[in-house]
């Protein structure tokens, strides 16, 4: 990731010094599938060709990624089965992004984890990056018990599309994933668990009511709020072992 340094003032308790502050650097990179212009990303410069994969994938266009590849600050994706994107329909998402308009897949899994796995993976959900500057979101893939991929990026969407575009280039089975994020979970946000497969979504931020739906609807297990050793659960529970709540949540 790109990281640049600028001369600052700090003022702690009236004491003013001078020092040199890490900052992140925002790029600007244009989509496309099958070679068909979709949108204009504000992304950080690392991990791009998941970046693209990943998007493919979340935002619906496609079940399936055949290639990716970079052609200055252009990322090409392509796959044989897809949406037309010159007649999907956009919306305006909750980060000021445009995103495709399509409904969610329903999510099939029987995963199952604990409530300390919860806890301990929740810990691990920062990045290097992310401790030095603050300015940028994470997230994290975990199969099989195991931490495959982190992503860091000055867009929590991003975070995920990266670590699905990871899944999918290395042909992994997101169904048997779990997701950490350090954002908050709208209904945008959940849509692209659900066009990705995935059946869990740990996150240290808040929900919206409509992302609770979404992830009811979809039957995505939403867990936000995930501090320490507490976390608050909205949909699905039967994934989590040793709650003793029923399948379904009443709100």
């Amino acid at each position: 990731m790109n990281l640049k340094h600028h001369r600052s003032i700090r003022v702690k308790n009236g004491e003013v010094t001078e020092f040199d502050d890490t900052i992140v650097i925002e790029d600007r990179f244009q989509v496309l599938f099958n070679d068909r212009p979709v949108t204009d990303i504000v992304a950080s410069r690392d991990q791009l060709l998941e970046l693209g994969a990943g998007f493919a994938i979340t935002e619906g266009l496609s079940r399936c990624v055949d290639k990716v590849k970079l052609e200055g600050d252009r990322i090409l994706v392509y796959a044989d089965t897809g949406c037309d994107v010159s007649q999907s329909k956009k919306e305006l998402g909750s980060s000021g992004g445009l995103s495709i308009q399509k409904e969610p897949r329903a999510v099939s899994s029987d995963i199952k984890i604990t409530p300390e796995d919860v806890v301990s993976w929740t810990r691990e959900i920062e990045t290097e990056v992310w401790q030095k500057t603050g300015a940028v979101h994470c997230s994290v893939l975990f199969c099989e018990g195991k931490c495959v991929v982190k992503s860091s990026d000055v867009g929590r969407h991003n975070t995920v599309d990266k670590v699905v575009g990871h899944a999918i280039l290395n042909r992994m089975d997101l169904s048997k994933c779990v997701i950490g994020c350090t954002g908050r979970q709208p209904a945008g946000m959940v849509k692209k668990y659900a066009h990705a497969g995935l059946p869990i979504v740990i996150s240290r931020a808040a929900s919206t009511d409509k992302g609770i739906v979404t992830a009811e609807i979809a039957g995505i297990t939403l867990i936000c709020f995930s501090r320490g050793d507490r976390f608050t659960i909205y949909t699905h529970p039967e994934r989590i072992r040793g709650t003793g709540l029923s399948p379904s949540l009443k709100r």
